[in-house]
């Protein structure tokens, strides 16, 4: 859970407290909502698809609020915040989505409090329920050579299709990421990456020859040709009318491209990213650069990959014991 920050102002008897509906008031949930935002981005420093997040769990819990005739911020308590969740889980969601609501609702409660729009923390009363870690998909060795040889030359966006796929296995980022990514964020001389994750934080990230090769080819070649018409634009990848390709574009060309390898399994840009990480372990990477070049704030994240390739532990295991 992201960690809390009081709001910098303090509800007491000022003027600005006038602006605090008192506790039996009518709560105007939008216009709440809407403070609720400018201090998380304000505040916090929440990455933009965090606070959408957020804001797109915040209007169901609203929705159920309304719905259950709920008016006033005092009469939200933990067996409100239960009966939602009932409600989430008869809707099939996955325990990881159930659990992200129940994580924006603790947010906004606490918030409320600490704004004095309610008078107790019935956020301290909600335990987050433990999620079970599931081991990432991935797919061989020999599923992504086939993936990445599937765009063909001669056709329309080879150039550009096959950068994009190269530098996803390459840098193992996230396809938001890699959708924001500027031209002036790739140095192809020395080989690396420039890109900004969760909370807006920097990284640098090597990439080898196959993915400098190919953005280098796309370069000189393609893009050129598809922002002619529109002038100059920053993104590194564009579609066809020369704007910045967006995360659905790019979900819907890997997809593509799965599809034509033959692979059987649903496969996205995230697929690759845990292959990324997978195949740097099964070489003999240490679990600390793993760390750094996927961007994970805690180790016990990555972590999750050592669980995948059990012919490295037993190689392990057989090379480093005393008595193997």
């Amino acid at each position: 859970m992201t960690a809390f920050r009081a709001p910098s102002y303090t509800p007491s008897a000022s003027p600005a407290a006038a602006d605090h509906p008192p506790a039996a008031a009518h709560a105007d949930w939008p216009r709440l909502l809407e403070r609720f935002v400018t201090y998380l981005v304000t505040e916090c420093g929440l990455a933009p698809n965090t606070i959408e997040a957020y804001q797109r769990d915040l209007r169901e819990f609203i929705v159920e609020l309304d719905g259950r005739d709920i008016c006033s911020a005092e009469r939200i308590d933990p067996l409100v915040v239960r009966g939602y969740l009932v409600r989430l889980s008869e809707r099939k969601l996955a325990l990881s989505s159930i659990a992200r609501h129940l994580v924006s609702v603790k947010m906004f409660l606490r918030f409320l409090y600490f704004s004095g729009v309610i008078s107790s923390d019935v956020s301290a009363l909600l335990e987050t329920p433990k999620k079970w870690r599931k081991l990432p998909q991935t797919i061989n060795h020999r599923q992504v050579d086939a993936m990445l040889a599937a765009p063909q030359p001669g056709e329309p966006f080879y150039a550009r299709d096959r950068a994009i796929l190269e530098l996803l296995y390459a840098s193992g980022i996230r396809v938001s990421e890699l959708a924001a990514l500027k031209v002036s964020d790739v140095n192809l001389s020395v080989g690396y990456l420039k890109c900004y994750g969760k909370g807006g934080k920097e990284r640098i990230v090597p990439i080898g020859h196959a993915a400098i090769d190919a953005v280098g080819e796309y370069l000189r070649t393609l893009r050129g040709v598809l922002t002619e018409s529109v002038g100059p634009v920053d993104a590194l990848f564009v579609s066809r009318t020369g704007r910045p390709m967006d995360r659905t574009n790019i979900w819907r060309l890997v997809s593509r491209a799965a599809a034509a390898a033959g692979i059987q399994v649903p496969v996205g840009p995230h697929t690759l990213r845990h292959c990324f990480a997978t195949h740097l372990l099964e070489g003999g990477a240490d679990l600390r650069v793993v760390q750094e070049l996927l961007g994970h704030a805690d180790v016990a994240t990555t972590q999750i990959y050592t669980h995948v390739d059990n012919s490295r532990l037993k190689f392990l295991h057989q090379r480093c014991h005393p008595r193997q």
